[in-house]
């Protein structure tokens, strides 16, 4: 095991793994992965460029059969695959669910636009479509903030014991107000955003664009998409927006919960809105019921987002500017985001049931990293198949 989510997941995974009879290792890289995975476990403080030689010796000396790791696209696990390919050694990549949230992710060798998930249509209409929903896990916010708060805590604390570690993203002690600071304005858009759902599902009913943004520092979009951030992407729609979407359309941009903390894009959406005289047509929201909006919306344009698949869900139309999973014709559109805004198209809910069916029963595990299910028997609190 490299890396994991933030909280104990792998510790109580590699508990369940034992008791399977598996030997487990575990490679710690900072104070964060160590608070979690203290016992029984390799602490690596090495500079990066002897990672792939120590990864290599590892994997021989203790006869390694496979990888897990969660998140492909950071530092430490970009070599992975490579070392173990070089071996023999087989991989797994955990990842956020592609439904969440009541599923995660495990893929072998790579997820998000690394996944080997087919891209042909054809693929996916052969394939008789199961049920595909899974036991429902409850909101893990809380208790991700709680594991974020002290995972980052004690990396901080502890980043004299590991110098020479470099995060994929910011890690401080300071992270933890952030969280706060996200639970604190959970509170004030509950009451300052009244009315706003009622004013879309009501007045503007199929004549408005969801845009949902996405974590800011993630790896969806700055290893698999054109853009370095959602500014960028933010800049690009409202631009198509002003000048093709039909002027009885509204434009409404929704803050991802994690980032509530972290960035408010409220000044650079009323600049650029006031710049393309479409101010009276967006709206920048935050905490409205993300499936009523797309079950109202015209149309969703993301990156790539699992919220697409969600829209494909509710039967509107799609448009990725990102590398999406989902991004399949007849489940997407495959036209320009210019002339997106006027299509009349529907997703093919056909192959959108074929192709949940197969991600689920091949990528699928039900349960959450943070908070676990009323699985007694298994420590990780997941359902295995």
């Amino acid at each position: 095991m490299l890396q994991g989510p933030v909280g104990p997941f792998f510790a109580y995974l590699a508990n369940d793994l034992r008791i399977a009879g598996a030997t487990v290792f575990k490679i710690n890289f900072h104070g964060g992965d160590w608070l979690f995975y203290p016992t029984k476990c390799v602490n690596f403080r090495k500079p990066l460029r002897e990672w792939p030689a120590f990864l290599e010796q590892f994997l021989i000396r203790n006869q390694i059969d496979l990888i897990l790791l969660f998140g492909d696209c950071r530092p430490i696990h970009l070599d992975a695959p490579f070392v173990a390919s070089k071996l023999g050694v087989r991989v797994g990549v955990f990842e956020e669910g592609y439904i969440r949230p009541d599923f995660i992710t495990l893929e072998a060798l790579g997820v998000n636009a690394n996944s080997t998930l087919s891209k042909d249509p054809n693929f996916y209409k052969r394939i008789k479509a199961q049920s595909s929903d899974g036991q429902h896990v409850g909101n893990p916010f809380f208790y991700a903030m709680v594991w974020a708060m002290l995972y980052n805590s004690a990396a901080s604390l502890l980043k004299p014991v590991f110098l020479n570690y470099r995060h994929h993203r910011n890690l401080s002690i300071f992270d933890g107000i952030c969280w706060l600071k996200s639970f604190w304005r959970k509170q004030i858009y509950r009451e300052s955003e009244k009315g706003i759902q009622d004013f879309l599902t009501k007045n503007h009913r199929d004549n408005f664009f969801i845009v949902p943004l996405q974590v800011g520092n993630d790896a969806q979009i700055h290893a698999h998409s054109r853009f370095n951030n959602n500014h960028e992407f933010i800049e690009e729609v409202m631009e198509s927006f002003a000048k093709f979407a039909p002027p009885e359309m509204l434009l409404v941009i929704k803050q991802h919960p994690l980032e509530r903390g972290y960035s408010n894009h409220s000044d650079f959406i009323e600049m650029k809105a006031r710049r393309l005289n479409i101010f009276e047509r967006v709206l920048y929201i935050h905490d409205q019921h993300l499936p009523t909006l797309l079950t109202n919306a015209r149309g969703c344009v993301v990156i790539n987002s699992t919220v697409g698949l969600s829209a494909i869900h509710h039967n509107i139309l799609v448009k990725s500017l990102g590398e999406a999973i989902y991004d399949i014709p007849s489940l997407t559109f495959q036209g320009t985001l210019d002339d997106f805004w006027k299509s009349t198209d529907k997703p093919d809910l056909g192959l959108y049931r074929a192709f949940k069916s197969h991600i689920v029963d091949r990528t699928q595990i039900n349960g959450n990293y943070y908070r676990r299910m009323p699985v007694m028997h298994l420590e990780s609190g997941i359902l295995w198949t």
